[in-house]
């Protein structure tokens, strides 16, 4: 039986924006498992509209999905089943990985609605209008809460270093 056109263009679209979705999603929630929860009932949905769609809209209907799916707190609902391997690699170990390690930590004690916010501006490197319009918020709401995520990041990670150049000091002598 041949496969549907329609099912072969969601396929394709799946194979090239599942990983920035993912991503996307890590970055709001902070966890690639959950990422990945996020990013398999955002596909769900998709499907489910996919007909309906209208194609040059995809990217912004699939990212408001997500978004939806994300500060919902829904997880997709189905069969789940336990593997022997862990499928996730670990990183070598990098100075960067450990600035990364931090940005992930303090990025994941914002609010969600914020975090979403910082993570669309300067991840997705979305225009404002555009965030303001994913959130179905004002467009003052995202500057002002964006800058407040972007300043909670900033005083973390700073307490952070200082933490970090302490611990230094008290391990060399």
């Amino acid at each position: 039986m041949a496969i549907p056109a329609w099912e072969r263009d969601y396929a394709e679209y799946f194979s090239a924006r599942a990983p920035s979705l993912r991503r996307l999603a890590y970055a709001m929630c902070g966890d690639w498992h959950l990422a990945e929860d996020l990013v398999q009932a955002t596909f769900i949905r998709l499907y489910r509209a996919w007909r309906k769609i209208r194609k040059e809209t995809v990217d912004a209907y699939a990212r408001r999905v997500l978004i939806n799916v994300f500060l919902s707190g829904t997880r997709a609902k189905g069969r789940e089943h336990s593997v022997a391997d862990v499928p996730d690699r670990p990183t070598p170990p990098t100075h960067d990985s450990d600035v990364r390690l931090d940005l992930a930590t303090e990025l994941a004690g914002l609010p969600p609605q914020q975090r979403a916010m910082v993570v669309l501006r300067y991840l997705e490197d979305l225009p404002i209008a555009e965030v303001a319009h994913l959130l179905k918020v004002a467009q003052g709401t995202v500057k002002s809460q964006t800058a407040r995520g972007v300043a909670a990041l900033r005083a973390g990670l700073a307490e952070s270093a200082l933490a970090e150049s302490a611990l230094a000091a008290v391990t060399e002598e």
